[in-house]
């Protein structure tokens, strides 16, 4: 058994609850989370899948909450998770195959155009427009989710956020919209555990006890995007995607 520093394990919890905190709202949780693991010393690999044992145990817990208060729409969920699933799945044994760095250009394109929306439609989210799924809406929805899922395989960043843009084309208010977007990022992580499981490319030593503090920081985030609204949840999206363009944009740069 390999010697573990508890100064190490407090700061992994301590980093865990701050990124699932994020997350449990708007995605982004990952950029704070994987540095953390990163610093440990762990490869590239078994940081990933790491972060991505303890984060789906936030994502679990986060969902959960948003189900329980009803902010997440059941009826159309229980289509698309499987969707989200498969989709995860398929990204991850292509990015086996195929270098991800390609799409770096792309997503930070495509996160740009996100975030300029959502600033310019002032009041965009605050109410829930949401009537019903057409058929038309029914295809792109499952198109949407699939295509997300294999991009969160494939790559990941700004995948939370991609979910909650996508839920409130159709009209879903900001707090429906994170509650969904969170249910089938839960499936695409679950899916991209299970692969990394087979890989054996999980420390549990470090996912663990950090995926307990995501659970706090996941119960303490959803709470507070329900009582707050789409008061609290739009301007930490509008953040968060920032954030993300930022990085995206630095990591293309260099």
């Amino acid at each position: 058994m390999e010697q573990i520093s508890i100064d190490m394990i407090l700061f992994l919890m301590g980093a865990g609850f701050i990124a699932s905190f994020i997350d449990s709202v708007v995605g982004g949780g990952g950029l704070i989370s994987l540095p953390a693991l990163l610093l440990t010393g762990l490869p590239p690999t078994m940081a990933l899948g790491t972060n991505k044992m303890a984060s789906v145990m936030g994502s679990c817990t986060s969902t959960i909450s948003f189900l329980r208060s009803g902010k997440i729409d059941i009826g159309i969920i229980k289509y698309l998770f499987p969707l989200s699933f498969i989709g995860s799945i398929l990204g991850v044994i292509a990015v086996q195959q195929i270098p991800s760095a390609f799409l770096k250009p792309l997503v930070v394109v495509m996160l740009v155009v996100v975030t300029i929306y959502t600033f310019t439609k002032k009041e965009w989210g605050d109410i829930s427009t949401y009537n019903g799924m057409t058929k038309r809406t029914a295809y792109l929805s499952g198109v949407v989710a699939f295509s997300i899922g294999f991009y969160d395989g494939f790559f990941g960043p700004g995948a939370g956020s991609f979910f909650i843009f996508a839920f409130l084309m159709i009209g879903f208010d900001f707090v429906m919209a994170a509650g969904n977007s969170k249910a089938l990022n839960f499936a695409s992580n679950i899916a991209a555990v299970i692969t990394f499981i087979y890989f054996g490319s999980i420390n549990y030593y470090y996912a663990i006890p950090m995926g307990i503090a995501m659970i706090f920081g996941a119960i303490a985030g959803s709470t507070l995007a329900i009582k707050k609204g789409a008061s609290y949840v739009r301007p930490l999206f509008l953040f968060m995607s920032v954030v993300l363009i930022s990085k995206q944009l630095w990591d293309v740069l260099h």
